[in-house]
């Protein structure tokens, strides 16, 4: 019997009564696995030993003060790159009974900076857990490299303005450090958050940013660039910083394909730079591992699951929270 839930996590029930649990954020029971350091993915309480790779574990005692986390392992569980942040594990099970599961995680398969992509074809699996994020047939982005080029030339077509850039404090930003690095940019600033973010990534993978925090007494001019979170976009001080400096805002996400997302964050540009699979590499993923059950999780997750059955002819079913497996029954 092949038990997967989506609960507190994502719960895998072995035969011998053991619980792997995924990416749960109060569950202080079972297997704990923690798949990457993004806040959507940390516990909120304290999670005791934990599965995860020593750059995640860094990171998250960097995010997590009061609730310091003890790495462990255990015979069931091996971690596999994923390739989404600094850090980020697939996590792949086997059962006392000889089944196998892969739970990817957010996971991305290109090889990029300095992060190697998650390769389907080294994991072996009878159920796969897969994430969604774009799950849907319109969500295909441009090659890697084009989005990196496409970004360099914008930074220095308008050396003569300083610009703002809005990404995920995790990933996102330590990528637009590296490539306003590229650019002709004179000067790279990050927020305080960032340092603290950026000092275990050049700890762990032996990269120098080079970036300056920002100050409130920094006068921003042409040349400059300043890297502030994502959700920050709106704000006032952000707005003055428009006004008073002439600065340009742009936004990177892969959301970034849909006009709505340039609206959305009140962006000047935006760039479908993404630390995800798209839909076809998502389908490249299923079929690089070619499991006999595949469940989808996050994001588009019907519309994937109905792609993989109808399309791809896998047995294919959406997780739902709190609600068993199908497997189950």
């Amino acid at each position: 019997m092949r038990r997967v839930r989506l609960g507190d996590g994502i719960r895998f029930d072995l035969t011998n009564g053991e619980t792997v649990v995924c990416d749960g954020e109060r569950s202080s029971d079972g297997i704990r696995v923690l798949s990457h350091a993004h806040g959507d993915h940390l516990y909120r309480e304290d999670p005791g030993a934990v599965i995860c790779s020593d750059v995640t574990a860094a990171l998250a005692r960097t995010r997590r003060e009061d609730t310091p986390l003890e790495r462990t392992t255990h015979p069931a569980v091996d971690l596999h790159d994923a390739g989404h942040v600094p850090g980020s594990r697939a996590t792949h099970i086997t059962d006392p009974d000889g089944t196998t599961y892969c739970y990817t995680g957010d996971c991305s398969t290109r090889d990029r900076f300095y992060l190697e992509g998650f390769d389907p074809n080294s994991v072996d699996a009878d159920v796969l857990v897969i994430e969604a994020t774009y799950g849907e047939p319109e969500y295909v982005l441009p090659p890697q490299e084009t989005v990196e080029a496409e970004i360099v030339d914008w930074l220095e077509d308008t050396d003569d303005r300083p610009v703002l850039l809005f990404g995920y404090t995790l990933g996102r930003v330590q990528e637009l450090q590296l490539l306003v690095n590229r650019s002709s940019r004179d000067r790279l600033f990050v927020t305080q958050a960032t340092e603290r973010i950026n000092a275990v990534v050049e700890d762990h993978y032996d990269i120098d940013f080079g970036a300056r925090r920002y100050r409130d007494e920094t006068e921003l001019g042409a040349g400059d660039a300043l890297i502030l979170p994502s959700q920050t976009s709106k704000l006032s001080f952000v707005d003055a910083l428009v006004r008073d400096a002439d600065a340009i805002k742009a936004g990177f996400s892969g959301w970034a394909i849909n006009d709505s997302f340039q609206y959305r964050g009140d962006y000047d540009a935006t760039f479908p730079l993404s630390d995800h699979c798209d839909f076809t590499e998502l389908v490249d993923v299923v079929r690089g591992v070619d499991p006999d059950v595949v469940y989808t999780q996050h994001g588009s997750a019907a519309e994937l699951a109905t792609h993989l059955e109808t399309v791809e002819g896998y047995e294919a079913y959406p997780l739902v929270r709190n609600q068993r497996s199908l497997g189950d029954f």
